[in-house]
């Protein structure tokens, strides 16, 4: 079993579904499934997921949103540990905050495989996380 960490567009790429981003995801989900593979997300990636179906007022696909993130993910929050690594990684410039949100999350929760489709992303060596790889170089 390894410890899965999802950036946020892998999310968006699923429930858009129709791109065949989407349909890598599908399958990259379904062979975590068949290892016992454990997913895990931040608490960013479901605000960031919530932006849109919140800005067109759909509020039934926020819920849907939710529920299939909350349910199917480990959440992790931007707690103290997290944030000293964040301050550590954002003294690298070339990253945003909300990339270095996500990979101190991941780190704090010290994951095998941290999967974005964030090209800038996968030269990054974060302690804590054993690879960072695009989504069309994940484990299927």
């Amino acid at each position: 079993m390894s410890r899965i960490f999802w950036d946020t567009n892998l999310f968006i790429y699923l429930f858009e579904g129709i791109s065949p981003l989407g349909k890598r995801v599908r399958k990259l989900r379904q062979g975590m499934l068949e290892r016992g593979d454990q997913l895990l997300t931040s608490t960013l990636t479901l605000g960031e997921v919530l932006v849109k179906p919140l800005e067109q007022g759909e509020q039934g696909l926020v819920d849907r949103y939710e529920d299939a993130i909350t349910r199917t993910s480990v959440m992790i929050p931007l707690d103290v540990k997290a944030a000293r690594i964040y301050a550590a990684l954002r003294s690298d410039r070339s990253l945003r905050a909300p990339d270095a949100i996500q990979l101190a999350c991941a780190a704090a929760a010290g994951v095998d495989l941290f999967i974005t489709n964030d090209a800038r992303l996968q030269s990054k060596h974060v302690e804590g996380i054993q690879f960072i790889v695009s989504l069309d170089r994940a484990p299927l």
